[in-house]
C-alpha cells in the first residue's frame, strides 16, 4: 500500500457490536463530532496513534447491517464505500463483529471484503465469550478469509494494542486479498459490468454492482451517467431486489460452513439471565408499565436534578452581568454586552443541565440494553401516527425540553418518522410553560379541592394532555401529507444485558452538549441580541417622549426608585421598535383577547416561553419581586384603558393558555430543528404551523367565550 500522511481507517460493523466503545478506547478525548455533508447522520472522526511515530485517522462509520441501504445511516456509509474519490473513502477498515453472535455479522463483512479493502476482522466481546466458554479459532478465520483476526474487548480495551499492531502491519504491506469473491455475478450483472464498467475505472467490479442497484442514492453521479446505468440496467433485464435476495442468502450459504467449523458453542442452557429479564421487562403488562415508571424517573429526574445547576447558572450570569455594569461606563456598548450577549450565552448555557441529566440517563439504559427492548415494545402503536418505536423517549423526554428530546431523535434511522417525531415534539409541555400555566390557570379555574384531587392541578394535567392529542393527531396529519421511499419498519437486535461503560456515557454527553453550545447556541445568541436591539431602542423622538413622561409621573406619584425604573422600563418599551410592532401586530391579536402589551410578551416570550411573566411584569411596572400571588393579583387589577373592563378575563386567559400550549415560542427549539434538520425549511413550517394551530385554537375558545 503506498505511503500517506493522512491515512484512513474506517470503524464498520452493524449496530450493537460494540464499534462506538472501541472508537472511544482508540480516541479518547481526540475526536470531535459533526455531520456528513448534506446529511444529518452524526459523523464522528478521531485520531489514534498506532505506534509512538505513526498517526491515523479513524472514521467511525454509522452501524449498518449490509450495504444495500433501508436507512438513511446506511445509505451514507455506502455512498463512502462505493466511491473511491469520497473525502472519506477508507484506506484500511476495521470491521468490529459480536463474538456471541457472528453469522449475523459476516454479511456486511464479506461486503466490505468484496469492495478490495484491506480489512481487520476485530472479534468483540471476548469478555463474554470467556464467560460463556465461547470458543472462536482464529487461525481458522484467517485462513478462509484471507484477513488477519484479532480478539478483544471494546469494554475492557484488552487487546487493542494487537489490534493497533495488526492494522499498522496491514497498512505498510501489500494486504493478501480474500482468497476469492463471496459473491459471484448471475450473467445479467455481468452484462451491466461491461457495458458500464468503463465509466468507473476506479471502483472495483462489486462496487460497480452496488453502483448499478442504488445510482438513485448516489450524489457523486451527474445525471448522464444516471441515465447511462438506467439503461444498462433495462436492456440486461437487471432485477435488482432479486439480485440482492440472491446476493444475500449466496453470502450466507458460503460463510455459514466456514463460521460452523471455527466456532465451538457452550452447551445450550434453558434460558440466559437475559432471556429472564426479557421474562418481565417485554411482558405485555408489565414491559409498559415498568417503561413508563422509568420513564416518569427521567422526567422527574431531569426537572429536579436540574433545578440547582440551572439556578446557578442564571445566578451566575446575573452576576456577571451586574459586575460588567458595575466595572463599564453606562453607554449603549454595555447594555449591548450585558443585556445582549450575555443574556444570550445565558439562554444557551442554562440548558445544559438538562441536556446532559437527559443524556445521561438514557445513555445508561441505551448501555445496558434497555431503550431497544423500549423502542421494540411500543413500535407498532407509534407507526400508526407516523413516528417509530424510538419516538417514545424523544416524546416523554419534551416533557422536561423539547431542545434535548429533540436531540434524541438521532437514534430513528427511518428519516421520514424522525421528521415527524421534530416536527410534533414541541407540542408536548415543557417546563418553561409552567410559570405561565401557574399564573394564566388562577383566573381560569378557582382553587377548589374535591377530596385529593385539586381542580387548579387537574386543569395543569389537562393542559399536558391537551398537548399530548396535538402531538399525536399532528403527527397522524403529516404521515399522510409527507411522501417517502422509505420503508417503515423497525430493525433492532435486542442485545444482552450489560453493565454501562461509563466512559461512553461520558463522552456522548460531552458530544450532545458541545453539539448544543457550539451549533445551536450560535443561532440563540444571534436572535438574542436581535431581540435586545428591537426591545432596546426605538425612534428617539418617541424615546425621549417617554422618558419624559415617565420621569413626570414618578415626580408627580412620589414613586420610589424601584417603581420609578419599572414605570421608565414600561414607558420605553412601548416606544422602542418592539412596542410598534407590538402596536402594529394589535389588530391581529385583538380577536384574540390581547392588547399591544400582550403582543410585546408574546414576542418578547419566543426567547423562551418563561419570559411571558417577566414581560409582562416589566409592562405592567411590577416590582422587582418573583411571588407569583403578587404577580397575579396586579394581573388582575389591569384595566383596558378605553373600556375599563378587565385585561384578563376568563376569555382572554384560556385564549392565552390554549395559544401557549400550542405555540412553538421558542427561539432555542427554533435552532434546534434547523440544526438537526440541517435547514431552515422545516424549522419555519414547524413554526408557522404551530403558530397558526395556536392562534386558531386561541381565536375559539375567546370568541366562544367572550
Amino acid at each position: 500500500m503506498s505511503e500517506k500522511e493522512n491515512v484512513i481507517i474506517a470503524l464498520a460493523g452493524n449496530p450493537n457490536s460494540g464499534k462506538s466503545s472501541v472508537f472511544n478506547q482508540l480516541t479518547g478525548l481526540r475526536q470531535k463530532i459533526g455531520n456528513f455533508p448534506g446529511v444529518t447522520v452524526e459523523k464522528k472522526i478521531g485520531k489514534t496513534k498506532l505506534t509512538d511515530s505513526e498517526e491515523v485517522t479513524i472514521i467511525d462509520l454509522p452501524g449498518t447491517y449490509s450495504l444495500h441501504p433501508t436507512s438513511q445511516d446506511e445509505r451514507v456509509v455506502l455512498n463512502i464505500l462505493a466511491n473511491p474519490n469520497d473525502q472519506h473513502y477508507p484506506d484500511a477498515a476495521i470491521y468490529i463483529a459480536d463474538i456471541t453472535n457472528l453469522e449475523k455479522h459476516f454479511l456486511l463483512l464479506t461486503q466490505i471484503l468484496d469492495l478490495n479493502i484491506p480489512t481487520v476482522l476485530a472479534l468483540n466481546m471476548m469478555d463474554l465469550a470467556e464467560e460463556t466458554n465461547l470458543k472462536v479459532d482464529t487461525n481458522k478465520l484467517e485462513k478462509q478469509f484471507g484477513i488477519p483476526v484479532v480478539l478483544i474487548s471494546g469494554r475492557y480495551g484488552k487487546n487493542l494494542d494487537l489490534l493497533k499492531e495488526k492494522i499498522s502491519k496491514l497498512i505498510h504491506t501489500n494486504p493478501k486479498k480474500a482468497l476469492k469473491p463471496f459473491y459471484s455475478f448471475s450473467a445479467s450483472e455481468k452484462q451491466v459490468l461491461n457495458d458500464i464498467q468503463s465509466y468507473f475505472p476506479n471502483q472495483t467490479p462489486y462496487q460497480t454492482i452496488l453502483t448499478v442497484h442504488h445510482h438513485e442514492q448516489f450524489s457523486f453521479l451527474n445525471g448522464d451517467i444516471q441515465k447511462t446505468v438506467e439503461k444498462a440496467k433495462t436492456e440486461s433485464d437487471f432485477k435488482s431486489l432479486h439480485f440482492q435476495i440472491e446476493e444475500t442468502m449466496q453470502r450466507f450459504n458460503h460463510f455459514t460452513p466456514i463460521l460452523n467449523n471455527a466456532i465451538k458453542k457452550p452447551p445450550k442452557t434453558p434460558g440466559t439471565r437475559t432471556d429472564k429479564i426479557d421474562t418481565i421487562l417485554v411482558h405485555r403488562v408489565f414491559g409498559p408499565v415498568i417503561f413508563f415508571a422509568l420513564m416518569f424517573f427521567v422526567f422527574q429526574a431531569i426537572f429536579a436534578w436540574s433545578s440547582y445547576p440551572m439556578d446557578w447558572i442564571d445566578a451566575g450570569f446575573g452576576w456577571l452581568t451586574e459586575s460588567v455594569k458595575a466595572i463599564m461606563p453606562a453607554a449603549w456598548y454595555t447594555d449591548l454586552l450585558t443585556e445582549g450577549i450575555i443574556a444570550g450565552l445565558g439562554g444557551v448555557l442554562i440548558f445544559i443541565p438538562q441536556i446532559a441529566i437527559l443524556f445521561f440517563l438514557i445513555s445508561i439504559l441505551e448501555e445496558v440494553g434497555y431503550m431497544s427492548r423500549a423502542m421494540f415494545m411500543f413500535d407498532n402503536i407509534m407507526q400508526k401516527f407516523g413516528l417509530n418505536g424510538r419516538s417514545i423517549v424523544a416524546l416523554i423526554s419534551g416533557g422536561a425540553c423539547a431542545i434535548p428530546a429533540i436531540m434524541s431523535t438521532r437514534t430513528i434511522s427511518n428519516w421520514k418518522e424522525r421528521l415527524i417525531t421534530i416536527l410534533v415534539t414541541p407540542f408536548i409541555s415543557c417546563s418553561a410553560r409552567i410559570p405561565v400555566y401557574a399564573i394564566l390557570i388562577g383566573f381560569v379555574v378557582p382553587p377548589t379541592t374535591w377530596g385529593i384531587f385539586n381542580l387548579q392541578g387537574l386543569a395543569f394535567m389537562g393542559l399536558y394532555l391537551l398537548g399530548i392529542i396535538a402531538a399525536l393527531v399532528s403527527a397522524w396529519v403529516f404521515k399522510k401529507i409527507l411522501k417517502s421511499n422509505e420503508s417503515s419498519f423497525l430493525l433492532l437486535e435486542l442485545p444482552q444485558y450489560k453493565p454501562p461503560i461509563w466512559k461512553n456515557i461520558l463522552l456522548n454527553i460531552k458530544d450532545k452538549v458541545g453539539a448544543f453550545v457550539w451549533e445551536a447556541g450560535q443561532v440563540i445568541m444571534v436572535i438574542s441580541v436581535v431581540l435586545w436591539f428591537l426591545a432596546s431602542y426605538g425612534p428617539s423622538q418617541k424615546m425621549a417622549q417617554a422618558e419624559a413622561e415617565a420621569t413626570s409621573i414618578s415626580i408627580e406619584q412620589n414613586l420610589n426608585e424601584t417603581e420609578s425604573e419599572d414605570l421608565l422600563a414600561s414607558k420605553k418599551i412601548e416606544a422602542s421598535y418592539a412596542g410598534h410592532i407590538g402596536k402594529f401586530i394589535e389588530p391581529t391579536i385583538q380577536p384574540l383577547g390581547y392588547d399591544w402589551k400582550i403582543g410585546i410578551a408574546l414576542l418578547t416570550s419566543f426567547a423562551a416561553r418563561e419570559v411571558f411573566v417577566g414581560t409582562m411584569a416589566t409592562i405592567y411596572s411590577i416590582g422587582s419581586t418573583d411571588d407569583e400571588l403578587t404577580i397575579r393579583e396586579k394581573l388582575a387589577k389591569a384595566k383596558n384603558p378605553i373600556t375599563g373592563a378587565p385585561v384578563y378575563t376568563l376569555a382572554t386567559s384560556l385564549s392565552l393558555l390554549i395559544f401557549y400550549v400550542f405555540a412553538m415560542q421558542c427561539m432555542s427549539t427554533v435552532a434546534v430543528v434547523k440544526k438537526e434538520t440541517g435547514s431552515w425549511k422545516w424549522a419555519l413550517i414547524q413554526f408557522f404551523f404551530m403558530t397558526a394551530l395556536a392562534y386558531i385554537g386561541a381565536l375559539l375558545i375567546y370568541q366562544f367565550l367572550k
